[in-house]
């Protein structure tokens, strides 16, 4: 037999609700926004899309999931409340419809077993579709794959745990043993161990309570398998939601917002807004946002000066009468609430918005006084006359209070200017010009302000304020001047000594004071050619007035004076009187240069030379040069020719002439009326030259640079260097004299004496007559082999280390220590080569090495002195004559 195909209406599947009616058990007290069950419609294509209604829409919405919520908060009665779910095909029209049963849920105390039996009984069985069966009926029917609705589960659930949800069953568990389980985010893999199924009985559980805000929806998927792990059913997939629940409060963006609205603003006028946010569905009550003010603060003038959008949180302004001056800050209480702003269920959160008001000119500045004073000293500048003070009712420091003043007349001259203190906002009346009491006494100004910024629409005010100043010049001593000042005047020059030249005055200014006279005197004259009158002021030369002074320039002779008076404080002015000097030919023009070098021979041998003369023209040039007539050799010998008005050129007339320096007179008479002429020399010198020109003998040497004054001057420097040398070599000579005596222990100043060195009085000889014995004490101990390895050390050799400190001992020693002392001392100094020259037994300063007069240490010891040779003593001069006689006689 051929098989059958299978139809849609050979399949079981139904599309529709499973069930007519459907019964649920709620709380007594229900919630808007609570959801109370989960209808479920069957589709076997799974393509429809479904609409759902409900026949009570202001107490129950149905979703698109098909969950039941309750739109408003009410209490179910005692009897069960009935309405009828509709799911409509939004193509085809096709409707649908199932009746809802809620029953209120009773206590549990007096509840029977049979109802809460019923209230546990939530648990769904889920059946896998059918497979096609292979058997030997010649028809096969197979079950479409059946679309399972969403599990819908409330957040937040309190357990108990874990909580059983739905039931996995496949209907060849009666014929195989099965093994079921779940797979999917929230089972096996991260977060995992939410949900567990009973591997036996394929019961689907939750095991902690769910967070929509985390996860909104878990996607898992069933699976049935036999003992040894085969597939015997498809994988189901099981959708699972998280059903929303009002446990978010609202969240302000920020707790504390600032805004601004300017003065004045107009009802409508925007100010600012606040945005809440809230974790919970949005598309649900629980996450949709209400919000309104709660307070404001102050309430003047109105208590309700703003509103707020209560969707969008916009805030607007819904009075007039918004006055910075009254009030500079308002303070609103912002409350957010969900639920649609539903105050019983919805959760609610609060912040503060802080709208300032903002200032615009609606004030303009008012002066504090109609008029006001002030004084001035005259001739002050930069002086603060007066304070002009206004008021101003907006915002210090702001366009709208700063003020701007001006002047709107009594000041035609422009002597005042007005400056505005930025601290203050006063009017600072300030003097820029000079004011003359004696012009001008009093002023009396108009003044107006204004602020930076015209005055806003609508004010009534006027937009200036105007007042008036009244400033009193006050009179003081001023400084007298001089007039004209500078005075010039014009004076020929060579002017004598005590000759009037002119009157230089001054004025006093003052004319209201009481002052009896000026002095004057002389503040600055540099060639101290001038003197004034102290009285009159007239002005008289002390010295000849030359016009080649160094003190004048450009013809200009500049000398200051001085004017006082006599006045409480008193002044002084001063006054320049500039005297333009005429010139006189009072000068004879110069010859320069006034060396000049030349050639023995004719050619070549020009030179040129160049008339001076201080004055000027018509004193000056041109000039005519001329030899004079005597000596008769001048103008035999030499030539001189005028090349120009200032210049002439000097010559040779003869072919040669002998090297050597010569004076050449030349007469120079200039321009003047009457004429001035001089005769100035010109030192020549002659010398041999080469073929161009140049000197090549010694005298070319004096005669190219180096003059009388160049030749005396190092002639003093090699006088100098000798003089130097000379006292050098003296002081050398002195020094070694001195250096001699000092060894030899000679004063140069005692007589030849018997006795060959002169001691001080410390030592013996006969002038020493009394003999302190305690000095000759001799030292308990004495360094053994210290210093010496022959023969016994001496207390009057040079000490080569630190000496000893010895004990005193008794001022009256033993005759026998005496003796013996000296005994010794006396063998040391006649065994000791390297003694000092001389045997006094005192202990002196040792005073070097090196005498070029040998040793006499041994010229009064016993042992005998033959060895030696005293003829050299005979060199010494006169005063060892008597030494010489003595020892250098031979054998007599």
């Amino acid at each position: 037999q051929a098989p059958i195909k299978a139809t849609c209406e050979d399949m079981s599947c139904k599309t529709g609700f499973p069930e007519d009616v459907h019964s649920a058990v709620v709380s007594r007290s229900v919630h808007g926004g609570q959801p109370l069950l989960n209808v479920r419609f069957r589709s076997c294509d799974g393509n429809k899309k479904i609409h759902f209604g409900s026949s009570e829409p202001e107490d129950f919405r149905v979703g698109e999931d098909g969950v039941v919520y309750a739109e408003r908060s009410f209490q179910l009665s005692a009897e069960p409340t009935e309405f009828v779910v509709s799911a409509q095909d939004k193509e085809t029209q096709e409707e649908w419809q199932m009746r809802v049963k809620l029953t209120p849920e009773p206590a549990f105390a007096g509840a029977s077993e049979k109802v809460k039996q019923k209230l546990n009984a939530k648990i769904e069985d889920i059946v896998f579709p059918w497979q096609q069966y292979k058997h030997s009926s010649p028809l096969k029917r197979q079950k479409r794959d059946w679309v399972i609705p969403p599990i819908n589960l409330p957040e937040n659930s309190r357990g108990p745990f874990p909580q059983e949800l739905v039931r996995i069953r496949s209907d060849r568990d009666k014929s195989l043993s099965l093994r079921y389980s779940v797979t999917g985010p929230g089972a096996d893999q991260p977060p995992t161990g939410i949900f567990i199924i009973n591997p036996i009985s394929g019961q689907l559980s939750v095991t902690k309570p769910l967070d929509r805000e985390q996860i909104a929806s878990f996607h898992l998927r069933a699976h049935a398998v036999d003992v040894n792990g085969n597939q015997v059913e498809n994988p189901i997939d099981i959708v699972i939601n998280v059903i929303d629940m009002n446990d978010n409060r609202p969240e302000f963006l920020h707790q504390v917002w600032n805004g601004t609205v300017p003065e004045g603003s107009k009802p409508g006028t925007y100010v600012m807004t606040v945005t809440a946010i809230d974790a919970d569905d949005p598309n649900a009550q629980n996450g949709m946002l209400r919000y309104r003010i709660l307070s404001q603060a102050p309430s003047s003038p109105s208590p309700n000066m703003f509103t707020i959008n209560n969707e969008t949180g916009d805030i607007i302004t819904v009075a007039a009468g918004l006055d910075r001056e009254k009030v500079q800050q308002y303070t609103l209480i912002i409350q957010a609430t969900d639920m649609e702003g539903n105050p019983t269920y919805g959760l609610s959160n609060t912040a503060t918005a802080v709208i300032t008001v903002t200032d615009v000119n609606d004030n303009p500045p008012e002066f504090t006084a109609m008029t006001f004073y002030g004084e001035v000293p005259e001739n002050r500048v930069d002086v603060i006359v007066a304070n002009l003070t206004v008021t101003d009712k907006d915002q210090p420091h702001t366009p709208a209070w700063n003020a701007m003043y001006r002047m709107t007349g009594g000041d035609p001259t422009g002597r005042f200017t007005i400056l505005t203190d930025p601290n203050s906002n006063d009017g600072l009346v300030t003097v820029v010009k000079p004011i003359d009491f004696e012009t001008n006494r009093m002023f009396v100004l108009t003044v107006a302000a204004e602020n930076q910024v015209p005055l806003a629409k609508g004010i009534q005010h006027p937009p200036q304020s105007t007042a008036t100043v009244s400033i009193t010049v006050i009179d003081v001593n001023e400084s007298p001047y001089f007039v004209p000042n500078p005075k010039l005047v014009r004076q020929e020059e060579g002017l004598l000594a005590g000759s009037m030249l002119t009157t230089f005055t001054a004025q006093d200014p003052d004319r209201y004071m009481q002052q009896t006279s000026l002095r004057y005197s002389k503040l600055s004259d540099p060639a101290n050619w001038l003197k004034i009158d102290p009285v009159n002021g007239q002005i008289t030369t002390t010295a000849v007035l030359d016009r080649e002074s160094i003190y004048v320039q450009n013809n200009m002779y500049n000398a200051t004076f001085l004017a006082s008076d006599n006045g409480i404080p008193p002044m002084s002015g001063t006054g320049t009187l500039q005297i333009y000097l005429l010139d006189i030919n009072d000068n004879a023009p110069q010859v320069n240069p006034k060396e000049a070098t030349t050639c023995e021979t004719l050619q070549p041998n020009a030179i040129n030379i160049t008339a001076v003369d201080p004055d000027i023209d018509p004193n000056a040039g041109p000039f005519a040069f001329e030899l004079p007539d005597t000596p008769a050799s001048i103008k035999r010998n030499w030539t001189i020719v005028r090349i120009s008005g200032d210049h002439a050129q000097l010559s040779l007339r003869i072919r040669f002439l002998e090297a050597g320096i010569y004076d050449v007179p030349i007469v120079i008479t200039d321009s003047g009326n009457p004429h001035a002429s001089s005769t100035s020399v010109l030192k020549v010198k002659v010398c041999q030259c080469d073929i161009n020109g140049d000197c090549t003998d010694v005298d070319r040497i004096v005669g190219a640079g180096l003059g009388t004054g160049a030749i005396i001057a190092i002639l003093l420097c090699i006088i100098i260097l000798l003089i130097l040398v000379l006292m050098f070599v003296v002081w050398m000579k002195r020094r070694d004299k001195e250096r001699q005596a000092k060894q030899l222990l000679i004063d140069p100043e005692d007589d030849v004496r018997d006795n060959i060195l002169k001691y001080d009085e410390e030592g013996g000889g006969e002038e020493d007559q009394d003999y302190d014995l305690s000095q000759l004490q001799q030292p308990d101990t004495v360094e053994p082999d210290a210093i010496k390895p022959v023969g016994i050390r001496r207390l009057d050799e040079r000490p080569i280390h630190a000496e000893p400190q010895y004990p005193v001992r008794s001022a009256a020693p033993h005759p026998g220590d005496i003796g013996d002392f000296i005994n010794e001392g006396l063998k040391a100094a006649d065994n000791d080569p390297t003694a000092p020259p001389y045997d006094s037994l005192l202990v002196f300063d040792y005073e070097g090495s090196g005498s070029t007069a040998g040793s006499l240490s041994s010229l009064n010891s016993s042992s005998s002195g033959g060895e030696q040779d005293y003829d050299y003593l005979n060199d010494w001069g006169p005063r060892f004559k008597k030494l010489a006689d003595m020892y250098g006689g031979g054998d007599d």
